[in-house]
């Protein structure tokens, strides 16, 4: 039962929000050390395509879902509004995903079809260091990227990063560039 208090602490005293945060580190601990172990196995090449292969589909299925929650993306004749809310769409991809404990990120619109994330901290890269596998380690962020923008229901025109926090940089700085307008040609998919 509840005490109804925002620490998630139920009358027990069991803080089940800490116990969640806590499963989803031991799940990211297990992450960095199946890639450990692939890369000592197979190379650290396989570990990376494997690794940045699996993340496209989960990305992916959770861009679909998103999707199903919020229905199409819109196609409002301005672009700059319609270019928001796929930007708040990738930010409910990224929540989803990754638990706000455990990353620092946002997103926003700059010019007319460019959508920057910023990522500030990145639990998979601690975990990966922790692990000891951050040398050769390749960030699967544009694959993820990829999959949240499949789900959408989005064309990329451009998926990059321009900085890294595994590179040592203060933060994370990745260019989606989207086709626009937004909304696909059905009759392009009528096969």
């Amino acid at each position: 039962m509840s005490t109804g208090t925002d620490t998630g602490t139920d009358a027990g005293g069991v803080n089940h929000r800490a116990e969640t945060v806590e499963a989803y580190r031991l799940w990211w601990q297990h992450d960095a050390h199946w890639y450990q172990g692939v890369a000592a196995r197979f190379g650290q090449e396989a570990a990376n395509e494997i690794n940045a292969e699996a993340l496209r589909r989960v990305a992916l299925h959770v861009g679909q879902r998103v999707t199903r929650r919020s229905g199409a993306l819109p196609d409002s004749g301005d672009n700059g509004k319609d270019l928001e809310e796929l930007r708040r769409r990738y930010d409910e991809c990224g929540d989803r995903m990754f638990p706000r404990e455990l990353r620092n990120a946002s997103t926003e619109v700059e010019d007319d079809d460019l959508i920057v994330l910023t990522l500030r901290r990145n639990f998979a890269i601690t975990m990966v260091r922790m692990a000891g596998s951050l040398e050769g380690y390749r960030c699967p962020c544009t694959a993820i990227h990829a999959g949240w923008s499949e789900g959408l229901g989005v064309t990329l025109t451009e998926n990059r990063a321009e900085s890294c926090l595994r590179d040592g940089d203060k933060a994370c700085r990745l260019l989606m560039r989207v086709a626009t307008p937004l909304a696909r040609d059905t009759r392009d998919s009528e096969d």
